[in-house]
């Protein structure tokens, strides 16, 4: 079977959607698991894509192509994948800090995240503090991951962490900071759990801290 997993692996990689779904289904035909093809196949191609950007031998319109596609084969396993009791590894709660509507590079994070294999919830752009932590509680999930690209609304994400803080819920929930002026110096003067430069290496912070 191990034929056209790798060409699954490669379709996704290559953003074809449209050559992702028919191999899928002629995996399924052939008797092929939904967990094969996601485990052996389309997660460790956006792994593939997620090196390959980080090293700068893919850009960003490669890793929507292949993320893209990798969306198109989930729609297609995932209803075998409820089936057969696959769940996702873990759940992110995903948004841009209150004041900023800024969200390229935070939809690139949700599809970086779901690439891991990882359920995101994805809340938009202007998010409170108060939204992002009752967010994180209501879906279960692990990482809070905040977006900023005005170094205005930089504070915001000082607010999350405190009110993480103040819930006492920094042992159950992790705060993921980034955007194009935050740092890791900044990350380490507010106290947030994780700073991660693109998207990429967000996912696998991400999932580190989940799995």
């Amino acid at each position: 079977m191990t034929g056209i997993l790798d060409d699954i692996n490669g379709s996704v990689q290559k953003g074809r959607e449209k050559s992702v779904s028919d191999l899928i289904v002629a995996a399924l035909e052939d008797g092929v698991s939904a967990r094969s093809i996601l485990e052996e196949a389309m997660l460790p191609a956006m792994d593939t894509v997620g090196g390959k950007f980080k090293s700068g031998e893919l850009f960003i319109p490669h890793v929507l192509m292949a993320a893209k596609a990798m969306k198109a084969g989930m729609a297609q396993l995932r209803p075998y994948l409820v089936a057969s009791d696959v769940k996702p590894k873990g759940t992110v709660v995903l948004g841009t800090v209150k004041g900023d509507l800024h969200d390229i590079g935070k939809n690139l994070v949700k599809m970086m995240m779901e690439g891991k294999g990882l359920d995101v919830v994805d809340l938009g752009v202007d998010v409170s503090a108060e939204k992002f932590v009752s967010a994180a509680l209501e879906n279960g999930a692990a990482v809070i991951g905040c977006s900023a690209l005005l170094t205005t609304t930089m504070p915001e994400m000082k607010k999350v962490v405190e009110l993480i803080k103040s819930e006492n819920l920094s042992e159950k929930i992790k705060v993921m900071i980034g955007g194009a002026p935050v740092t890791q110096q900044y990350c380490d003067a507010i106290n947030a759990d994780i700073y991660t430069p693109d998207a990429a290496s967000a996912a696998e912070a991400a999932f580190s801290a989940i799995v």
